[in-house]
């Protein structure tokens, strides 16, 4: 499983996220749109109507936040 999250700082959500899913032990690979603009313009790019933090991606589709992952990993029974 490719997990991608897109994240900024200040973000408790995206503090959420990650910690949801290094308690899983599931691997995942984070880019800050603050401090990496080719990060920020691939968001843009990946996900234009994304408006929140974090945006996540499971194997290339947008799952949205941390609702989303939720769900995500819900019905994927992890």
């Amino acid at each position: 499983m490719n997990i991608v999250i897109y994240t900024k700082s200040g973000c408790p959500n995206c503090t959420t996220a990650k910690a949801l899913l290094n308690s899983k032990g599931i691997g995942y690979l984070s880019h800050d749109i603050e401090s990496n603009q080719l990060a920020a313009d691939g968001l843009r790019y990946r996900a234009p109507n994304a408006r929140q933090m974090p945006a996540i991606f499971i194997n290339d589709q947008f799952v949205g936040g941390l609702a989303g992952l939720q769900a995500a990993l819900k019905e994927l029974g992890l």
